[in-house]
C-alpha cells in the first residue's frame, strides 16, 4: 500500500518494481495490495512487478469500495454485481488468471454476508478467486460467512502496538482452521524505532490525522520501543523491527505478517528470519507491555465507524 497509497506521494514506480522483485529473490512470496490503494495504481504496480514470476507469488487483493459522485473512495459498495465488476478489474491489473486470495476489504451493513460469500463462491467456481478472505471483520461475520464459503484469512491490526484481536478473535480463527494476517505489525512504524516526537510526515500521510500520532502520544509511547530496543541490543543489536516481528510470529503458528516498506535496507532488515525469541524473551516482552500503557486511538474517528464489531 505505501508504495503508492496513504504515506505521502507514491514512491517512484520504476524504484518499487525493482524493490518487489528484489523481495521474490529473498524470498518473500507473499504480496498483499487492493483497488482502493491508489486507487489502482498499486494493483497495477503489482502485477507488472510480478508478471515475470508466474507461479512463485501469492496475490492477494480486495474489494468492497466504490467511489462516490465526488471521486472519493469511502463509500463501501459489496452487492454481487459490484465485487464481479471489481474483481474483473483486479485480474487485468494484477496480470493474472485467478486471485489467490479476495479478502472483502470492510464489512458492509448494506448487505448480509451471506450475499458477498455466495458471490465469492461463484466466482471459485468460475476460476476467477482460489481464496476467501474478510478483513477488520468481526466474530459473528465470520461465523456467517465462514457457513457459507470457507474463509482462509482473516486480515486484520495486530501487533504489540494493537492486541484486542487476542481476546475472541484469534480464538475463533483457532477454532475454524482460519490464518491471520497481520496487517501493520510495526504500528504503523512506530515500533521500527525511527518515529520519534519531533518527527513530522509528509502531506497526504495518514499517520498526520491518527490521534496516536500526535506529539504527544508519540513522545509518551516511545516507552514501547525503549524497550524494544533493550531487548533488541541483547540480540546482538537487531532492530527493534525485527524483534517486534519475532514476538508477533512467536504468538501462533497461523499468523503472517505483512510489514512493508519503500526502502531495500528495511526490506533486507524485515527479511531476516534468524531471530527467535527465548521464553525468557517473552516473558519480559510481556511484563513490559504490562506496564506500558499506550496513548491515543490508533484510528480517527470516521475510520474507526468502519470496523465491523
Amino acid at each position: 500500500m505505501g508504495m503508492s497509497f496513504g504515506y505521502g506521494p507514491a514512491a517512484d514506480k520504476t524504484e518499487m518494481i525493482a524493490l518487489i522483485r528484489k523481495a521474490v529473490e529473498l524470498g518473500v512470496n507473499f504480496f498483499d495490495t487492493a483497488e482502493v490503494y491508489g486507487p489502482f495504481a498499486n494493483e497495477e504496480l503489482v502485477g507488472e512487478a510480478l508478471a515475470i514470476f508466474k507461479g512463485k507469488a501469492v496475490i492477494v487483493t480486495k474489494f468492497g469500495f466504490a467511489p462516490d459522485a465526488s471521486e472519493k473512495w469511502s463509500q463501501l459498495n459489496c452487492r454481487p454485481e459490484h465485487i464481479k465488476e471489481a474483481v474483473e478489474g483486479s485480474l487485468k491489473r494484477l496480470k493474472v488468471e485467478s486471485i489467490d486470495l479476495l479478502y472483502q476489504h470492510r464489512v458492509d451493513p448494506n448487505v448480509p454476508i451471506e450475499e458477498v460469500a455466495g458471490t465469492v463462491n461463484e466466482l471459485s467456481q468460475a476460476g476467477k478467486v482460489k481464496h476467501f478472505g474478510l478483513s477488520k471483520a468481526g466474530i459473528k461475520t465470520i461465523q456467517r460467512a465462514h457457513a457459507m464459503q470457507s474463509v482462509a484469512a482473516l486480515q486484520s491490526e495486530y501487533s504489540m502496538w494493537w492486541r484486542e484481536p487476542e481476546d475472541e478473535i484469534i480464538p475463533t480463527l483457532e477454532e475454524r482452521g482460519i490464518s491471520f494476517v497481520s496487517f501493520n505489525p510495526l504500528g504503523k512504524g512506530f515500533l521500527t524505532g525511527k518515529i520519534y516526537g519531533v518527527t513530522s510526515f509528509a502531506s497526504g500521510d495518514f499517520r498526520n490525522s491518527v490521534p496516536r500520532f500526535a506529539a504527544e502520544a508519540r513522545k509518551a509511547n516511545q516507552a514501547l520501543v525503549d524497550q524494544l530496543e533493550l531487548i533488541a541490543k541483547a540480540h546482538h543489536q537487531a532492530s527493534p523491527a525485527q524483534i517486534a516481528l519475532a514476538w508477533l510470529l512467536a504468538q501462533n503458528p497461523r499468523i503472517v505478517p505483512i510489514p512493508g516498506t519503500t526502502k531495500l535496507h528495511r526490506l533486507e532488515e524485515k527479511k531476516s528470519t534468524a531471530l527467535t525469541l527465548s521464553t525468557d524473551d517473552l516473558i519480559t516482552i510481556e511484563q513490559a507491555l504490562a506496564n506500558i500503557k499506550l496513548m491515543g486511538e490508533r484510528y480517527p474517528e470516521a475510520s474507526q465507524k468502519m470496523i465491523d464489531r
